[in-house]
């Protein structure tokens, strides 16, 4: 039924953001259903549990829990985190979903950031960095990190990351906050190989997948919904959930999956068909960029690596 199998779950404790929906929702429904104990991280709690009651009726036996997390609000993040450290079970795999795309306007977070510079990457850097003390505490942890085909032409400005001096471009705003998870994913890479942390760090794209997310996000502070100029691309081949969450699922889960490794659909135009390795821009690829942009999200968010004892 699927091109990619789950390996078993069983013992993990996974949370994955943005889980009441799309990618999250598939992603959580087959890591229960593989045996894990998944953490249902979403903004809004009653929709989470809808979610949830939907996996459940599917899987009785799932072990799946729902816990609020904003991405869009830094002290949302380190509550959320704080609360999973102080569980004191080690947390094996992180799976960095959830996100917004291309609101028509210029809005921000609770903390003032561009929103999707803020949601799709700053938040997540965050949760990322909190948890690391749990995750590093896994025998095996993982670090899987949802970006996007957009991020081949996204561009990072340091002179204007948060698009208050250039005229806001929703498209390329949602770009620079995709490529700028691929930067996560390989400075973290890059860290833990520095540091001989037995963490891998991953990405994944969903190619073109239909979800939520094409109409959710042009649809904010308006009255009446409206569809993203992407989902208006008919002509493009398409695929629905079950196909779109593979690659992170792989990301997430594979023993083929390799440090700082990217995947997506390899089939037409990257955007649909098994998952396979998919090219990194050179973008992503520059140390010193990398370096920096880390830098300053450490900056921005207040979130730093932990200083671990032997």
């Amino acid at each position: 039924m699927y091109d990619y199998d789950v390996p078993d779950q069983t013992g993990k404790l996974i949370v994955v953001t943005g889980a009441n929906s799309g990618t999250g929702k598939e992603a959580t429904r087959r890591l229960a259903a593989a045996g894990a104990r998944v953490v249902m991280a979403v903004r809004t709690p009653a929709k989470g549990e809808a979610a949830r009651a939907e996996i459940l009726a599917r899987h009785p036996a799932a072990n799946i829990e729902v816990r609020r997390v904003d991405l869009a609000d830094l002290t949302s993040v380190r509550d959320f985190a704080d609360r999973i450290i102080a569980d004191g079970t080690p947390l094996d795999v992180l799976v960095n979903n959830a996100g917004v795309m291309a609101p028509p306007t210029r809005m921000t977070t609770a903390d003032g950031f561009e929103l999707q510079f803020g949601s799709n990457f700053l938040g997540p850097f965050a949760l990322t960095v909190r948890l690391l003390p749990a995750l590093l505490a896994a025998a095996a942890p993982r670090v899987a990190t949802m970006s996007s085909g957009t991020a081949n032409y996204g561009r990072i400005d340091f002179d204007d990351l948060q698009w208050e001096r250039r005229r806001y471009r929703p498209n390329l705003s949602y770009a620079q906050s995709k490529l700028a998870d691929l930067i996560l994913t390989r400075q973290l890479a890059a860290i833990a190989a520095e540091e001989g942390w037995n963490l891998l760090s991953t990405a994944a794209h969903p190619g073109f997948t239909r979800t939520n997310l094409q109409s959710s996000g042009p649809s904010l502070g308006r009255d009446k919904p409206k569809r993203s100029p992407l989902e208006a691309a008919y002509l493009l081949p398409s695929q629905g959930v079950e196909q779109g969450a593979e690659p992170l699922l792989y990301a997430a889960t594979s023993p083929e999956a390799e440090a700082a490794g990217y995947y997506g659909p390899s089939g037409r135009f990257g955007l649909v068909g098994p998952t396979g390795p998919a090219r990194t821009t050179k973008r992503a690829r520059d140390t010193a960029t990398n370096t920096r942009l880390w830098t300053q999200a450490e900056h921005l968010t207040g979130a730093r690596l932990p200083v671990l004892t032997a």
